[in-house]
């Protein structure tokens, strides 16, 4: 009896771990702990200068975290480890990126801000052009990205779909904007290295 409540108390721990939310430290913005049946991985801040502009949560399959389990931890700071985690997150069937606002930014800044970090990683204009419109067409109606706007990013291989504050603002039908749109929060440029630290933490996690 002692071995099965032991057993049970394990599993509960285990269980109340993968669903933890996670809580960006550098602006105190906590994300669900799950989005669309996918697992958060990490979250970490954007900013520019001294202003912290936003809060971003990756969320991917359990399956892309189970493979980063075999890396040795050695590696777990290492280029293997990152190069893994960006290959795992281009290869899943999505992955998303969420995004909150901590400062206010004007709807052509932030369209314009988050197409200009995906031209250099991506050749085809005329879509990142679609995806700039999109994320327009969402903050418009408003005027501005105010604090607490979220916006989020469904990457695959069959495009990214965008939403603004839950409402879908449309697809942009494509077999390579999706990685390039995960390589803006996971290559060696990343815009924002805190949420890369923090996806490895939590894949290495004991």
């Amino acid at each position: 009896m002692v071995r099965v409540w032991m057993t049970l108390a394990l599993f509960l721990s285990v269980t109340m771990t993968a669903a933890s939310a996670m809580t960006d430290k550098a602006t105190g913005i906590t994300f669900a702990p799950k989005k669309n049946d996918l697992e958060i991985f990490g979250v970490g801040v954007r900013k520019k200068g001294p202003i912290k502009v936003y809060s971003v949560a990756m969320y991917c399959q359990n399956s892309v975290k189970e493979h980063l389990n075999l890396i040795s931890r050695s590696a777990d700071k290492g280029k293997a480890a990152f190069k893994a985690l960006r290959h795992g997150a281009h290869e899943a069937s999505s992955t998303t990126f969420l995004l909150q606002m901590n400062f206010k930014v004007g709807a052509e800044k932030m369209a314009s801000a988050i197409a200009d970090s995906v031209t250099p990683r991506y050749a085809n204009t005329a879509e990142v052009e679609s995806l700039k419109s999109l994320i327009f067409k969402g903050v418009a109606g408003k005027g501005a990205a105010t604090k607490g706007t979220t916006f989020e990013f469904d990457c695959s291989k069959e495009g990214v779909h965008v939403s603004v504050d839950g409402k879908s603002q449309g697809k942009v039908a494509s077999d390579g904007l999706g990685a390039a749109f995960c390589d803006v929060y996971l290559d060696d440029k990343c815009v924002s290295p805190p949420l890369r630290e923090s996806c490895l933490e939590t894949c290495f996690a004991p």
